[in-house]
């Protein structure tokens, strides 16, 4: 990766992770070796400048919908405790 300062461009050098700072933009390019769209090969990804990978729309959507569900199971389980002990949770 290349910078360029005074008109001139500037072999970066890779950070300890591997990933290549982009200090005013507050991120880190890297190559990222996983599954994206339906295909395992190594990707450029983003990171933030503490190391963690930024999601893409459909992974925080993925994550997200996760969330959903376990807070829907999590209610389920309360919801029958208290049907246990006579309470009735709607009312």
């Amino acid at each position: 990766m290349y910078h360029l300062v005074d008109g001139f461009y500037q072999l970066l050098a890779a950070n300890e992770r591997g990933h290549y700072p982009i200090p005013f933009l507050g991120v880190e390019l890297g190559i990222w070796q996983g599954q994206y769209q339906n295909a395992t090969l190594p990707w450029l990804r983003w990171w933030d400048c503490q190391g963690n990978l930024l999601l893409t729309g459909h992974e925080r959507t993925e994550r997200e919908h996760q969330r959903a569900e376990q807070e829907r199971q999590r209610a389920e389980r309360l919801a029958a405790q208290l049907r246990a002990l006579g309470i009735e949770p709607e009312a």
